[in-house]
C-alpha cells in the first residue's frame, strides 16, 4: 500500500470512529507502528488529525470528548493492568464512589469479587459490571443520562452525593498534568466528579499513559487533591509522559505503575522524601506539601523492589513489605 493510501483510510478510520490506536491502525493498514506513528504526524502537519499518546484523534480534542465505543478501543491492554493494580487497593467491607469511564468500567469487574462493598457510582457501565454481584451493595447517584459515556449527571447526581462520606474515590477523565490536575471535556461530567471527589476521603486517579501531559477544558481535580496515581509504565520513547510522572510524584502525589504484564512494576514509590502514607485529606480540603529542614530533593521514580535492594530504612523496608502484601 501507498503511503497516500494508507493515510487515507488512517484518516477514514478516525473520522469513523473519533480515535484509534496506533495499534489498531497498524493492523488496519498492515504494516508496522512505526510507519503509522510517521503516517500520523504527516496528518497532523495538514490539520486533519491530532496525535495523542498511542492514538490519532479527530481535530480540536481539547473541547471534543470521544464516545464510550472510541474510547473501549483505546490502550485496552493498559487499562486492565491498570485495574488489576487499583482493584488490590480496595478492601473487604469498605465503602467507595466510582467515577464514569472505561478504565473505572474495568474496575468494577473486578470488584465483584469483593464481598462486603458499597459502591456508589454515576456510571451504567459500572452498575452493570457490578449487577450481579450478590455481595456488593450498588448505589446508584440521580441525574440526567448522558448518553454518550453512559453517565448520570446534572444537578439531580451531585444533589445525591451532598452528605456523603466514603474511604476513597476512583475517577478517571480525558487528561492528567501536574500543573491542573485531572481534567475533561464536559462541563457536566467534571461538575460530578468534582462532587465525588468532595464526598471521600482519598482520591485514587486512574490513567493510562496516554492520558499524561495532556489537558482538557474543565479540571475536575487539582493536583493537590490527588491522594494516588494508578497508571502504566510509558514506553521508553515516551519521554513527555515520563517527565509528568516525576512532576506528580515531585507535588505528592504517590504513583503505582502497572507493568505490561498486569503486576506492578512499581507501587507507591514516594520519590520526594516522604515517609509512609500522607494523611488522608477532609473533603474540599486542600494539601499541603512543604517539606520541612532536611527533607531530601527529588529522586528518580523507583520500583517497590529497588528500595530493598538499595537497603533502605526501616519506614521504606515496611512500606514494600505492605505493597507487597497488597
Amino acid at each position: 500500500m501507498f503511503a497516500a493510501e494508507r493515510r487515507q483510510l488512517i484518516l477514514e478510520m478516525v473520522r469513523a470512529n473519533g480515535a484509534v490506536s496506533l495499534r489498531e491502525l497498524a493492523r488496519v493498514v498492515q504494516t508496522s507502528e512505526v510507519t503509522v506513528r510517521r503516517d500520523v504526524r504527516a496528518l497532523e502537519a495538514e490539520g486533519l488529525l491530532d496525535r495523542r499518546h498511542g492514538g490519532a484523534v479527530l481535530p480540536g480534542g481539547f473541547t471534543r470528548e470521544s464516545g464510550i465505543p472510541q474510547k473501549s478501543h483505546l490502550a485496552t491492554a493498559e487499562k486492565t493492568a491498570i485495574a488489576d493494580l487499583a482493584a488490590g487497593l480496595v478492601e473487604e467491607g469498605e465503602a467507595i464512589v466510582v467515577g464514569a469511564g472505561t478504565t473505572t468500567q474495568e474496575l468494577a469487574r473486578r470488584l465483584a469479587r469483593i464481598p462486603g462493598l458499597t459502591v456508589v457510582t454515576n456510571s451504567l457501565l459500572v452498575a452493570q459490571a457490578l449487577a450481579h454481584a450478590n455481595r456488593v451493595e450498588v448505589v446508584m447517584t440521580g441525574g440526567t443520562l448522558r448518553g454518550s459515556n453512559y453517565a448520570l449527571v446534572g444537578s439531580g447526581a451531585e444533589q445525591s452525593l451532598q452528605g456523603l462520606r466514603v474511604s476513597r474515590a476512583f475517577l478517571s477523565g480525558s487528561g492528567l498534568t501536574a500543573e491542573r490536575g485531572l481534567s475533561t471535556s464536559n462541563m457536566l461530567s467534571a461538575s460530578v466528579d468534582r462532587a465525588l471527589v468532595q464526598a471521600a476521603a482519598e482520591v485514587v486517579v486512574l490513567a493510562d499513559h496516554t492520558k499524561l501531559g495532556s489537558d482538557t477544558m474543565f479540571q475536575t481535580v487539582p493536583t493537590d487533591l490527588i491522594t494516588r496515581l494508578v497508571t502504566d509504565e510509558p514506553p521508553g520513547h515516551d519521554d513527555r509522559a515520563a517527565t509528568e510522572l516525576q512532576a506528580l510524584a515531585d507535588q505528592g502525589v504517590q504513583i503505582a505503575v502497572a507493568g505490561s504484564g498486569g503486576g506492578p512494576a512499581a507501587a507507591e514509590p514516594l520519590p520526594h522524601g516522604r515517609q509512609g502514607r500522607r494523611d488522608m485529606p477532609l473533603p474540599g480540603q486542600r494539601r499541603t506539601h512543604g517539606g520541612g529542614p532536611g527533607t531530601p530533593g527529588p529522586q528518580q521514580l523507583r520500583s517497590a523492589a529497588s528500595l530493598t535492594e538499595q537497603g533502605q530504612g526501616p519506614g521504606d523496608r515496611a512500606r514494600v513489605a505492605d505493597l507487597r502484601r497488597r
